[in-house]
């Protein structure tokens, strides 16, 4: 896990709920200007993140999801130019649910080439807490 001073926080949670709240084709020049703002690691979660949200609402519509913590459960598996974690969850509706995804980008990591997730378990309330999960 990268641990970013608040500023890159902040912004980087800015930029994650404006990646989800466009659509994926859509990606305008604003946008793509503040990915490529990022350190490369970054924009590589930031961009998996962002496309696993977008494809969980698309494909299921019983989801809408609107958060993804990779490492909630097992830390990620970064290579150069993919992330693979077995340990994720992710929030719809305000509910948890367990996550196991791979994915893999571009070299700029602005392309999502590959993706692959499995949805699992609803998360109960009462462990939210254990995992840094939050409504």
């Amino acid at each position: 896990m990268v641990l970013l001073p608040p500023m890159n926080k902040l912004f980087s949670a800015v930029l994650a709920w404006t990646i989800v709240a466009w659509p994926a084709s859509a990606m305008d020049s604003a946008l793509r200007a503040g990915l490529l703002k990022l350190d490369p690691q970054t924009r590589l979660e930031q961009r998996c993140d962002a496309e696993i949200l977008d494809r969980i609402t698309r494909d299921d519509h019983k989801y809408k999801a609107d958060r993804v913590v990779a490492y909630a459960f097992a830390t990620p598996e970064m290579g150069a130019d993919a992330i693979k974690s077995p340990g994720a969850a992710f929030r719809s509706n305000g509910q948890w649910y367990r996550l196991k995804f791979k994915c893999e980008t571009a070299p700029d990591h602005m392309e999502v080439l590959q993706l692959r997730y499995r949805i699992g378990d609803e998360i109960p309330e009462s462990d939210w807490p254990k995992y840094n999960l939050y409504n």
